[in-house]
Parts: C-alpha cells; sequence; structure tokens
C-alpha cells in the first residue's frame, strides 16, 4: 500500500474526530446518557479502528513481540473500556474539559486503535474469552442502570440512565444470540491465520 493510501485512513479517523468533536454534535451526543453510550463511544472507537488500517506491516510486525497473539492489546481495550463505561467517568467526561478531552484522545488510541492492531490476532479461546466478558458487561452494567434507585450521574435523569440500561440488556442479549449461533451453527474463522495470510510479509 503507498503513503498516499495508508493516509486515507488516518484523514477519515481524523474528520470523524473532529466531527464528534464538533460542539453542536458533542453536546447533542452527550445531552443523554444513552447517546453518549452507544453512539458517541462507538463512533470514537470506530475513529481508532481507522487509525489501526494506516499502521504498515513492518509496524505491525515489531508491534507483534508485545503483543502476542493480541492478548496484550485487548487486554488494554477492555481495562480502558471499562474505565469509560463507569457512571462517574461519563459524569466527569460532561463536565470537566480535562476529562473530556482525555476521552477523546484515550477511547480511539487505546481501545478502537489497540483492537484494529489486535483482533485478527487472537486465537478462537482468546476470541471466546474476549467476546463472553463484553456481553457479561453488557449484562451487569445494564442490569444495575436499571435496577438502580437513585442517578448514578448528576448530568442525567433516571429515566435516561433506566433507558441505558434497558438498551443494554437488549444489546447483550442479542450479541448472546449471535454468539450461541455462530457456535451451534456457524464457524468462527482463526482470526492469527487469516491475518496472516491477508498481510503482506515485510521485506528485511
Amino acid at each position: 500500500m503507498t503513503k498516499s493510501r495508508w493516509s486515507v485512513p488516518v484523514r477519515r479517523a481524523a474528520l470523524l474526530v473532529l466531527v464528534l468533536s464538533a460542539s453542536p454534535v458533542r453536546h447533542g451526543l452527550e445531552a443523554t446518557m444513552t447517546a453518549q453510550m452507544l453512539v458517541q463511544l462507538p463512533l470514537l472507537v470506530a475513529a481508532g479502528w481507522l487509525l489501526s488500517q494506516a499502521i504498515p506491516p513492518r509496524v505491525l510486525a515489531r508491534v507483534e513481540r508485545w503483543n502476542h497473539r493480541g492478548i496484550t492489546g485487548l487486554v488494554l481495550v477492555t481495562v480502558t473500556a471499562a474505565f469509560w463505561m463507569l457512571p462517574r467517568s461519563l459524569d466527569a467526561a460532561t463536565s470537566h474539559p480535562l476529562i473530556a478531552a482525555a476521552k477523546y484522545l484515550s477511547v480511539p488510541l487505546l481501545i478502537g486503535l489497540p483492537f484494529g492492531v489486535s483482533w485478527h490476532r487472537v486465537d478462537f479461546v482468546v476470541g471466546g474469552v474476549f467476546l463472553m466478558e463484553f456481553v457479561a458487561t453488557f449484562f451487569r452494567l445494564g442490569w444495575l442502570y436499571l435496577i438502580s434507585p437513585i442517578r448514578l450521574c448528576n448530568n442525567y435523569a433516571l429515566n435516561d440512565q433506566q433507558r441505558l440500561g434497558r438498551y443494554m440488556l437488549v444489546i447483550g442479549g442479542g450479541l448472546l444470540v449471535w454468539l450461541a449461533w455462530k457456535l451451534l451453527w456457524g464457524r468462527f474463522e482463526s482470526y492469527s491465520s487469516t491475518h496472516v495470510r491477508s498481510s503482506p510479509i515485510p521485506q528485511q
């Protein structure tokens, strides 16, 4: 891939982050807890994933030394995502400019980017554990948001919090059904072997 083609994902990622950080868009998405969690954060993750498409194979080969089978990258994704799914983090990101800036940097760079680099390197077991934990997180937080009798975020109403909880339970249920279908009637690819076949081998 030429240098100009490598720059296309970078430009798209930068444009997406700029659009999301524009005042009308940002305030619109942060007006509700549901939109911030289920729209804004996934779009920031997508920006980081686009950045991962611009990393040259030579750099990916070096990253593999500390990201064996994508495990290190997925651990980083899990820890960072868990932080930004906490009610206190969502609340602070709407009230404190420094926390908001940290969100706009860390979500693409510490979730989307390492996920894009790591996912195609994981094997069946690692990928399965990651997906099951992802589904379990939706159920845990969804249930917490739904049954809590008090507001967990000062900036959001209780009914908004409960609506987010219902949506997260529905999404978690949908993901669980999809995983069960893949296990019973579908087929999980060997991510690492697919990546090796499709990625060019860097020349020495």
